[in-house]
């Protein structure tokens, strides 16, 4: 295993940013990459300072071009030579960015394959650009992944043919199924994923939070029982005063 992190842990303010720094490999998902970002995750998650947390790929070729392969075959023929894998879900930190309360936003500034396609379905928020392009191709290859991710985002159908067919979508695609929520240029990418996450870092942390649990709970929930979850997510928390809230439109009717 490397010295050298292949998983940067940065802050801006109340976003952290977490960069997958194997350009070399494009960012593939070796043990100590998968080990690093998980830990990163959590150092954020634990983190009371930051609000929302932003993942992207260094370079300009992949945001992940999932497991690392060179490492697999290692593995298989001399367990010995090579770091154990990471278990289950834990290899992509997949469930700590659906399970965490907090916001996360990628900025898919390459190709996401595999492993790398199934953790940006994990992800709150996908902002692309011409280079973004994403394929499942788990069934291709005796894997199984996604499954529980992927129909919440694009619906049914289209998570079926995704993952049956494993066929490549490019970023245009991606944008109109709503796999993105925009497509913006390579050269701006960081910059409006950035101005994006301090956004919505800036509104009431509780109050994002809470958002986010309700809509996960929402997830095969009965309509009628929906109400109630909103009424039960509202009971917990303190609204702030009308005339603190909308000081701007109260003090703009008194000009």
């Amino acid at each position: 295993m490397s010295n050298q992190r292949v998983v940067l842990v940065e802050r801006d303010g109340n976003v952290g940013i977490l960069t997958l720094n194997r350009p070399e490999a494009r960012n593939a998902l070796s043990a100590q990459l998968s080990n690093e970002l998980r830990e990163g995750t959590q150092e954020l998650d634990e983190d009371p300072n930051i609000n929302v947390i932003v993942i992207t790929g260094a370079g300009d070729k992949a945001f992940c071009a999932g497991a690392d392969i060179k490492e697999m075959a290692q593995r298989e023929q001399d367990p010995s030579s090579a770091p154990p894998p990471a278990q289950g879900d834990a290899q992509v930190s997949g469930p700590g960015f659906v399970f965490s309360a907090k916001p996360a936003i990628g900025a898919i500034n390459g190709v996401a394959i595999g492993g790398g396609s199934q953790l940006s379905t994990t992800l709150d928020i996908r902002i692309g650009c011409e280079r973004s392009m994403f394929r499942f191709p788990g069934a291709a290859y005796g894997r199984i992944n996604a499954t529980w991710t992927l129909p919440r985002i694009v619906g049914m159908p289209m998570a079926k043919e995704l993952l049956f067919s494993g066929r490549p979508v490019q970023a245009e695609e991606a944008l109109s199924i709503g796999l993105l929520n925009r497509l913006v240029p390579s050269g701006r990418l960081m910059e409006e994923t950035m101005e994006l996450a301090h956004t919505i870092a800036g509104n009431p942390p509780e109050m994002v939070q809470a958002v986010k649990l309700m809509l996960n709970d929402y997830v095969g929930m009965r309509l009628e029982d929906m109400p109630k979850r909103e009424q039960q997510g509202r009971a917990g928390l303190v609204t702030p005063p009308a005339n603190q809230v909308f000081s701007s439109f109260l003090n703009r009717g008194n000009k």
